[in-house]
């Protein structure tokens, strides 16, 4: 299932949003769509909003790595809700020490979650998943 959904969410062409900032999101507001990045993603800086409503969607594909810093957060809004937010990513994903992120992650490699960072979401990885003090809630249905 997991192999299917990625490749579902990596097959979507006509991306709304085509290599935004070239990947330094951070301080950014995301409206419901489809955003493609042909490089890696970093969230730094300041944190990052998805804002829209509870039916919307937003599928994020990255075509190499996406990490967040240290302290920083990906943050709801409007009504915005994680199980409607979908990271394909071909790369690693690096949850920095104290981060928190909101969504459901597809990758191709590896994902790993810093000490006392959290996801409201869920983690699916092809290969492995390092989780250290950090806080997995699944999103509400």
């Amino acid at each position: 299932d997991m192999e299917t959904a990625y490749n579902d969410a990596a097959g979507r062409t006509s991306p709304d949003h085509l290599d935004l900032l070239s990947g330094a999101i951070g301080g950014q507001t995301l409206s419901p769509g489809l955003y493609k990045w042909t490089s890696s993603v970093t969230i730094n800086g300041s944190n990052v909003t998805i804002n829209g409503g509870a039916n919307d969607i937003w599928i994020f594909q990255v075509d190499n790595d996406l990490s967040i810093a240290d302290n920083f957060d990906v943050i709801l809004s409007g009504g915005a809700q994680a199980k409607n937010i979908f990271w394909q990513v071909a790369g690693n994903v690096t949850m920095g020490t104290g981060s928190h992120f909101e969504g459901i992650i597809l990758t191709q490699s590896q994902i790993a979650m810093d000490t006392n960072s959290s996801i409201n979401g869920r983690l699916l990885a092809q290969t492995r998943i390092d989780i250290d003090q950090s806080t997995v809630t699944n999103p509400a249905q």
